[in-house]
């Protein structure tokens, strides 16, 4: 199983959207509050909470929260503009947890400083001076490339 770790998102559609993805690929879904949005939101309901409750979803108080949890990933993977190194170019597992900043601000600098940049990995753009990838196809792309990755096959593709 694949995690997709949201840090503090802010746009309910997007969170939607990647809860959506995460329930049709069986990975789990961590939201590190505080959110910018309510869980029943509207906008939260159309992109994707008819899906909610075939969701593996978590929700943590906190980062440290997260962390100390028993449903944390074992190892996690940063994925930021701020890294030189292609998400291509990494190896991931079983279990790992792919963690994504949020909307407005990316992840923080002291989160970079504790994943590190062993396991920081960006998304390559073409066009550089085109700021990022919204969140959910950021997560989606980065989503399916560990799956292939892991060998995870869905049951309409064989194995």
């Amino acid at each position: 199983m694949l995690h997709v770790v949201l840090f503090q998102p802010e746009i309910a559609p997007n969170t939607g959207n990647i809860g959506r993805m995460c329930a049709l690929t069986q990975s789990r879904l961590h939201l590190i509050h505080p959110l910018g949005f309510e869980i029943s939101d509207k906008n939260l309901r159309r992109a994707g909470m008819d899906y909610w409750r075939e969701l593996d979803v978590h929700e943590h108080a906190d980062w440290a929260a997260f962390r100390a949890s028993a449903s944390a990933p074992r190892r996690l993977w940063l994925f930021t503009t701020k890294s030189r190194r292609s998400f291509w170019d990494a190896g991931f597992a079983d279990g790992d947890g792919l963690v994504f900043g949020n909307e407005g601000h990316g992840a923080p600098e002291w989160l970079h400083a504790e994943i590190g940049d062993a396991h920081s990995v960006t998304i390559p753009q073409a066009n550089s001076k085109l700021r990022s990838l919204n969140l959910s196809t950021a997560a989606g792309i980065a989503c399916y490339e560990a799956l292939r990755q892991v060998g995870l096959r869905p049951a309409c593709c064989g194995s």
